[in-house]
């Protein structure tokens, strides 16, 4: 069985409530922080995209948020750039079963994200 989550969010949204300290460590992992925190200026597009990565995920599971924190959540890139996820914490009990492909995609406005759950060996 698969199932699909989607979510498109205003960067500048994003970018007021990151000056926040409290939202970002709410919302993002300690090795997405130390990942933004690498870049020569602040990844407002990076943070947007993560953000709509974790809602979409939150979607595919039929959730929403609840059960887990959105900062078990890590969106990360491969060597290639890719994204992908990393659970932890109550994130990865609540996935158990279920693997997962992510797409983001952002303008200077707006980022996107698409998540597909599918059940392992399907």
């Amino acid at each position: 069985m698969y199932k699909i989550g989607i979510d498109l969010v205003e960067i500048s949204r994003i970018k007021k409530s990151v000056q926040n300290k409290r939202f970002v460590e709410r919302v993002f992992s300690e090795t997405e922080i130390a990942l933004f925190s690498k870049k020569a200026t602040v990844p407002y597009q990076s943070m947007a995209a993560n953000w709509a990565a974790k809602e979409a995920f939150s979607k595919a599971l039929g959730t929403g948020v609840s059960g887990f924190s959105l900062n078990e959540v890590s969106v990360l890139r491969n060597d290639l750039g890719a994204p992908y996820l990393k659970l932890s914490g109550n994130a990865e009990k609540t996935a158990e079963g279920y693997e997962f492909s992510v797409s983001i995609t952002h303008t200077d406005e707006l980022a996107q994200a698409v998540v597909i759950a599918f059940r392992k060996g399907d």
